[in-house]
């Protein structure tokens, strides 16, 4: 792999993420941007101490263009994007309408592909391994910013989940606090290993296994499974069989495996509910432990490497042409009723395995 590092005309970085060590990267953005004005602030909900992002500037973030005015596609024949160049493997920059900014952390938009009509189940293992290695790299350059506590990586997919761009792509999120998520697995974590002396995330996978009801694919260095009390009708956690704590500290042999396993999850989601139904939406995200400089590991009998990295697969259609809304006790209280029993849902996805 290799990177190159520019600027955009606006001064934000972007990255290129090429398989070949000899391609030159030198095309310079010449559109005639302001600089960004981002208003991102952080507040935290008394009653639930959890935090809030606000930032209103993303109101004016681009919604659904043409496909041939897509900021995600190279520039070419006079039309200029984002990327400055007219074909790229994998590119990575920062977002021009984030989230997170400054002391508030980092928001990036990870471009898996050039081609705008692609879906990340359409790319070779080659490219889905270059993917991951930009995951990688960036986890790793994110989390040694100062204001950064947790950097997760997740893609949406599908109209129906809320994506403004059509362009296969993913972002980045360097979070300046542990979120509310991963603090409720590390008190669970903690909770289980005081009562058992045991890892609490080896214990779900073990009990995964040894069950197997719920086992949609299985690897040499990756499992697969419809997860005991799945939020979603359509819910998928995928492991390493050997735990660590984030991206940067998996194995080569599990690098070398994932973009099977996880190309033909994908895949397998697109199959699901039947041939002639649109793309299925999907959220994607890697579950990463928050970085060693984080202060809440003073307050938990637990160090960083007892997390386990992790990624949960997951898409809010129930059936054919029917979403899953968060209406009253999903939304109002957080309790979750899920249509599809976790049971059916792993024989589904065993069912629509590639020939």
């Amino acid at each position: 792999m290799k990177k190159t590092a520019t600027r955009l005309a606006d001064g934000r970085e972007l990255l290129y993420y090429d398989a070949r060590d000899d391609t030159v990267r030198d095309a310079v953005d010449r559109r005639p941007l302001d600089a960004v004005n981002t208003a991102s602030e952080i507040r935290r909900d008394p009653l639930l101490g959890d935090a809030v992002a606000v930032a209103s500037h993303r109101q004016g973030r681009t919604y659904h263009p043409p496909a041939d005015e897509c900021p995600l596609c190279p520039s070419r024949d006079g039309r200029l994007s984002e990327i400055p160049d007219a074909d790229y493997d994998v590119v990575v920059f920062e977002n021009r309408f984030p989230s997170l900014a400054g002391d508030t952390g980092r928001c990036e938009v990870v471009c898996f592909t050039s081609d705008h009509d692609a879906s990340f189940a359409d790319l070779t293992e080659a490219q889905a391994r270059l993917v991951l290695d930009a995951w990688t790299d960036r986890t790793a350059e994110l989390s040694r910013l100062p204001a950064v506590r947790q950097v997760f990586c997740f893609e949406n997919r599908g109209k129906d989940i809320g994506v403004t761009l059509g362009h296969p792509h993913g972002q980045i999120y360097a979070y300046p606090f542990a979120t509310p998520r991963t603090e409720l697995m590390l008190r669970s974590l903690a909770g289980h290993q005081e009562r058992s002396g045991r890892n609490l995330f080896d214990d779900v996978l073990a009990d995964e296994r040894a069950d197997g009801s719920r086992i949609v694919l299985a690897g040499e260095h990756w499992t697969a499974f419809v997860p005991y009390a799945a939020h979603w009708p359509y819910e998928v956690h995928l492991y390493p069989n050997h735990r660590v704590p984030d991206l940067p500290a998996l194995g080569e042999a599990a690098r070398a495996e994932f973009p099977r396993v996880y190309l033909e999850l994908l895949r397998r989601f697109d199959r699901v509910f039947g041939t002639g139904e649109p793309p299925t939406p999907y959220i994607s995200g890697w579950h990463q432990a928050p970085v060693a400089g984080w202060e809440g590991w003073d307050r938990l009998p637990v160090d960083r490497d007892a997390f386990a990295l992790h990624l949960e697969l997951f898409t809010i259609r129930r059936t054919s042409g029917k979403l899953k809304f968060l209406a009253g006790s999903e939304s109002g209280m957080n309790v979750f009723i899920n249509d599809v029993p976790p049971e059916t849902a792993a024989d589904r996805l065993r069912e629509v395995a590639s020939a």
